[in-house]
C-alpha cells in the first residue's frame, strides 16, 4: 500500500470515528453541564472545599474562582518542580533553575504545555504524575467551563448568574476527562505505549554506543496529553518517541484523542441553546478549516525540489520513517489547529509553507475545532463578529441567537480578537530587537525569524509546539514566554465571562424576517470569512517576512 493511500484511510478513518462520537460525546457533555443532581463523591468535594454546589455565581465571581484556582495551581507545581530533588521517585535528575520552573509551572496550568527542557532527564515519575498529568486534566476542564459559562449567557435571561465555576470543574474532571482517559490510556497500553515506574536503562544502540532510557508512567500521561490538548511530552522527542507512540495504530488514535472534545463540544453547544443545526453550522467551519490545513500542510510535505528531497521522495527531514508524510502532515495540522503542540515529527524541518502553515493555524486562535473549551469560545466570538459585520451590511440591530449585540458586546469580542495578536506581535518584536535574544536563533534570515515568531504564536495561544531550533531556556525567554502564556490565556478568559455576563442580563428578542438565520451555509461561507480577514490577515505582514519570504527564496 503506497503512503498517499495509506494516509486518505487514516484521514478517513479519523473522520469516522469523529462523526460517531459527535452526538454522545455532545450530548453528555451538554448533559453533565446542565443537570441540577449531584454525584455523591461531588457532594463530598464540595464540603471539602466548602462550596455550596447548587449556588450559582456571578461572572465577577465565576472568573475570580478561576484565576485564584490557577494562580494556587501555579504556585503549587512551582513548588513541587523545584522540591524534586527531596522527594520520591525522583530519578535523581538535578534541580530545575528558578526561572525554568516558573515557566515550566504556567505552561501547564495555562493548558500550554511549553518545555523548555527535556522530559526524561528534568522530571521524576513523581512530578509528571503528581503535578504535570493533573494540571493536564484540570486546565483542560477550566476551558470547558469557561465556554459552559458563555453558552449559558445565551440560554439565561434577565440574570446575573452564568453558572458555578467549582461544580463546572468538578463535573468535567469526573464526568468526561477522567473516564475517558482510564479507558483510552488502556488501549495504548496495549498499543504499546510504556507504563511502569522503571528508571534509567542503560542500552546499546545500534552503532554500539551506550544510550540510557528512562520507562516511567507515560500512557496515563500520553492519553490526558492528548485528550485535553495539552501537548507536554513525558519525553523529549515527545509523540515521535516510539514510547510514546510507537505504531501506526496508535498515532491515528493520538490524532482522534486531540480532536474529539473539541469536535463535540458544537453538539453540546446546540444542544444547550435549544438547536442543534447552530451546533452543525460551528462545526461545519471547523472541520472545513481542519480538512482544508491537513491537505495543504501535507502537499506542502511531499513536495521534494532539490536533490536531498528528491532522493527521499518527499521532505522526510524531521519526520519518523514508520508515519510518513501523510500521517505527520495530518498530525502536525490537527495539534496547531488545536491548543494541543504535540508533536509526531519536528515541525522546524517542514518545508517553508509547511511550517507557515502551522503557525497560520495558530494565529487563527487555535479555532477548528480548538483547545478544549477554548476552541468554541473563539468560534463563538468571531461567530458575534460575523453577525455584527451582517448588521451592519443591512442597516440593523445584531442579534444572535436572541440576543442583541450591542456596544457593550461587540466592545467585549474587540478586545478578545485583538489581545493575541498583540501579545504575539509585541513580544516577537521586542526579542527581534535585543541582539542577545536574536543570538537564540538557530538559522539566520527569515528562517531564524520564523523561530521567533513561531515561539510567541505558540505561547500566547497556549499551544506549546516549537521551531525546535530556538534556544529559549534562558531567563528573558523563560520570563517572556510565561508572561506571554498567562496574558494569552487568562485576559480572553476576561472577556469572554464579561460577555458571557452581558449576554445573560438581556431580555430575549424573537426571531423577526429579517434576522439573521446563523445555521445555514450563507452563515457558515460569513463566519470562515471572518475568520481568514479579521484573524488571519492582522498577521500577514510577519508571515511575509518569515515563512512567505522563505519559501519564495
Amino acid at each position: 500500500m503506497s503512503s498517499t493511500l495509506a494516509g486518505w484511510l487514516q484521514a478517513l478513518a479519523l473522520v469516522g470515528a469523529l462523526a460517531l462520537c459527535y452526538r454522545p460525546l455532545g450530548d453528555h457533555i451538554a448533559g453533565l453541564l446542565t443537570t441540577a443532581k449531584h454525584l455523591k463523591v461531588e457532594r463530598g468535594i464540595y464540603r471539602l472545599i466548602g462550596v455550596d454546589g447548587d449556588a450559582d455565581q456571578r461572572w465577577p465571581v465565576y472568573l475570580r474562582s478561576v484565576l485564584a484556582f490557577s494562580a494556587v495551581s501555579i504556585l503549587f507545581l512551582y513548588g513541587l518542580i523545584r522540591l524534586q530533588t527531596f522527594l520520591l521517585l525522583n530519578l535523581g535528575v538535578p534541580q530545575m533553575p528558578g526561572h525554568q520552573a516558573w515557566n515550566t509551572a504556567i505552561s501547564f496550568v495555562t493548558n500550554t504545555n511549553w518545555q523548555s527542557y527535556s522530559g526524561e532527564s528534568a522530571m521524576g515519575h513523581l512530578v509528571q504524575m503528581a503535578g504535570l498529568a493533573v494540571q493536564n486534566f484540570v486546565s483542560a476542564a477550566v476551558g470547558i467551563a469557561v465556554v459552559a459559562a458563555l453558552i449559558r449567557g445565551f440560554t439565561r435571561n434577565r440574570t446575573d448568574r452564568v453558572g458555578n465555576f467549582w461544580v463546572d470543574l468538578t463535573r468535567i474532571v469526573l464526568r468526561l476527562l477522567l473516564p475517558l482517559a482510564i479507558v483510552f490510556a488502556l488501549v495504548l497500553v496495549a498499543g504499546g505505549v510504556v507504563q511502569n515506574f522503571h528508571g534509567f536503562h542503560e542500552v546499546a544502540t545500534l552503532a554500539g554506543d551506550p544510550q540510557s532510557i528512562p520507562g516511567g508512567p507515560v500512557a496515563s500521561q500520553e492519553v490526558i496529553k492528548e485528550l485535553g490538548t495539552n501537548g507536554g511530552g513525558f519525553y523529549n522527542a515527545n509523540s515521535a518517541h516510539p514510547f510514546e507512540n510507537p505504531t501506526g495504530f496508535t498515532n491515528v488514535l493520538e490524532i482522534f484523542l486531540l480532536l474529539v472534545i473539541p469536535f463535540a463540544l458544537p453538539r453540546a453547544f446546540g444542544r444547550m441553546v435549544g438547536d442543534n443545526r447552530q451546533g452543525y453550522a460551528i462545526v461545519a467551519v471547523m472541520g472545513l478549516f481542519w480538512v482544508a490545513s491537513a491537505a495543504l500542510i501535507t502537499f506542502a510535505e511531499a513536495q521534494h525540489s532539490g536533490t536531498a528531497l528528491n532522493a527521499a521522495g518527499a521532505a522526510m527531514e524531521g519526520k519518523e520513517q514508520r508515519f510518513g508524510i501523510a500521517a505527520s502532515g495530518l498530525f502536525a495540522a490537527s495539534t496547531t489547529l488545536t491548543s494541543t503542540g504535540a508533536v509526531n515529527s519536528f515541525h522546524d524541518s517542514f518545508t517553508p509553507f509547511g511550517g507557515g502553515l502551522t503557525i497560520f493555524n495558530m494565529m487563527l486562535g487555535e479555532i477548528a475545532p480548538g483547545g478544549t473549551g477554548s476552541g468554541l469560545y473563539g468560534m463563538l466570538i468571531l461567530a458575534i463578529v460575523a453577525v455584527f459585520v451582517a448588521g451592519l451590511m443591512v442597516g440593523r440591530t445584531p442579534e444572535y441567537l436572541g440576543k442583541k449585540l450591542g456596544g457593550r458586546e461587540m466592545k467585549f469580542a474587540s478586545l478578545y480578537i485583538l489581545t493575541t495578536p498583540s501579545i504575539v506581535l509585541i513580544g516577537t518584536g521586542v526579542a527581534m530587537a535585543l541582539p542577545g535574544e536574536r543570538a537564540g536563533m538557530l538559522n539566520s534570515g527569515p528562517h531564524g525569524f520564523s523561530e521567533v515568531l513561531y515561539a510567541f504564536t505558540s505561547a500566547a495561544n497556549n499551544n506549546g509546539s516549537a521551531f525546535a531550533g530556538i534556544t529559549v531556556n534562558t531567563d528573558w525567554y523563560d520570563t517572556a514566554l510565561g508572561l506571554a502564556m498567562v496574558f494569552g490565556r487568562f485576559l480572553p478568559m476576561v472577556f469572554v465571562l464579561a460577555l458571557a455576563g452581558s449576554l445573560a442580563r438581556q431580555q430575549p428578542v424573537p426571531a423577526t424576517p429579517g434576522t439573521l438565520p446563523t445555521h445555514k451555509p450563507l452563515f457558515v461561507g460569513l463566519l470562515s470569512g471572518v475568520v481568514l480577514i479579521v484573524v488571519g490577515l492582522t498577521y500577514f505582514p510577519a508571515l511575509a517576512l518569515g515563512p512567505i519570504a522563505e519559501g519564495l527564496h
